[in-house]
């Protein structure tokens, strides 16, 4: 690994450690999105039981906030519960608002990571052409290593952005999906608290 570092130039370090970056918001990013930590699936299911035997309060409440994002979207929703439909459909828009950055948290700069890297091994390229045509110009074409070190520094450069740029893309663009998944669902179950609470949906 530290022999390709060196034959890439040292552009090969802004690559490698967008590449431990990338590992590190891809890794955290996939434990924290799991649903059982964004939407548990008993969450509304619980909050509709405490309503049905009125033992709804505040230390309730603030345990439903506390268990996770969709806990805090449906807890802006039960807050209001004795106000309009228009008033508690506001109270949990503006919960999802605040929920959504923390889904998204690390994504921008994963697909600034993807975007970038492809640049840094074709700067990379350039310094090693650099480097060929100047070690010609000095030693003139009898001296083939000045050649091969150029180009291998040229290529080297440009397969470690590529490795970095091309899985960065690739969890960047399914993390999105996956975050547009969760907010679908969030969105159905604040829906579906909506109802309950206006006495419109007793059981799914």
């Amino acid at each position: 690994m530290l022999d390709l570092v060196k034959a890439g130039g040292w552009v090969m370090w802004p690559i490698l450690l967008s590449s431990v970056a990338a590992l590190a918001i891809i890794g955290e990013r996939l434990w924290s999105l799991q649903k059982k930590y964004v939407s548990p699936t008993d969450l509304l299911a619980q909050a509709r039981q405490w309503l049905q035997r009125q033992e709804l309060d505040a230390a309730r409440i603030n345990l439903l906030r506390d268990s996770s994002p969709l806990g805090r979207i449906l807890a802006s929703g039960l807050v209001n519960r004795n106000h309009s439909r228009e008033v508690i459909k506001e109270a949990i828009e503006d919960a999802g608002r605040h929920v959504i950055p923390e889904l998204e948290r690390y994504l921008r700069t994963l697909g600034t990571i993807a975007a970038i890297s492809p640049f840094l091994g074709l700067l990379g390229t350039v310094f090693g052409m650099i480097q060929m045509f100047s070690g010609i110009g000095q030693h003139g074409i009898g001296d083939p290593s000045v050649v091969a070190d150029g180009i291998a520094q040229a290529l080297t450069a440009t397969a470690g952005g590529l490795c970095v740029a091309i899985p960065s893309l690739i969890f960047y663009r399914y993390l999105r999906g996956r975050v547009n998944d969760l907010l679908l669902d969030m969105e159905s179950e604040a829906l579906k608290l909506v109802e309950i609470l206006h006495g419109e949906r007793e059981k799914d």
